[in-house]
């Protein structure tokens, strides 16, 4: 569930990231510190620019243990799961529906119509995105998110990303 993006939650994403944060309107998950860990961007940045990423990680912690995985070579492993499994695909498919659906409820952009993130609907690109949308959503909704979020360490762990 969304939250009204604060005047201390944009602070905190700027220390964050290290950079005011561009689009964002909403903080779409919470880190157990209480800190916003994803959050959820228009569809079009204030510049114009189209901006597919609805779901964006912004605690380092999190983009950390995230890209460690990656690194790994999970995105491969998965991609070639999807590409044997029927029912893996067809979630992933669900996936991709459900982040379209949940963009176009904040604003049409021909320019990015049909297309998601993170490689949806056919392979996988970014566990970023993956992860950051099985957070915003909870589990059930995007399986290779939901396995994303499985392997990740308690990135909170250590206190807050930002003092």
């Amino acid at each position: 569930m969304t939250e009204p993006l604060s005047p201390a939650d944009r602070a905190a994403v700027r220390a964050q990231l290290g950079r005011p944060p561009r689009g964002v309107y909403a903080v779409a998950h919470r880190c157990p510190c209480g800190l916003a860990d994803v959050v959820e961007t228009e569809p079009r940045l204030p510049d114009g620019t189209p901006f597919p990423t609805l779901f964006y990680v912004t605690c380092p912690r999190l983009a950390g243990a995230v890209s460690t995985l990656e690194a790994s070579g999970l995105m491969r492993e998965m991609t070639e799961r999807l590409n044997a499994d029927e029912e893996l695909a067809a979630g992933h498919r669900r996936a991709h529906e459900s982040y379209l659906a949940r963009r176009a409820a904040l604003g049409e952009v021909p320019e990015i119509e049909n297309v998601s993130a993170g490689g949806m609907p056919v392979r996988v690109k970014c566990l970023h995105v993956l992860a950051a949308h099985a957070l915003a959503e909870g589990a059930g909704v995007s399986p290779l998110g939901d396995e994303t979020v499985a392997l990740l360490p308690p990135w909170w762990d250590q206190g807050r990303c930002v003092r």
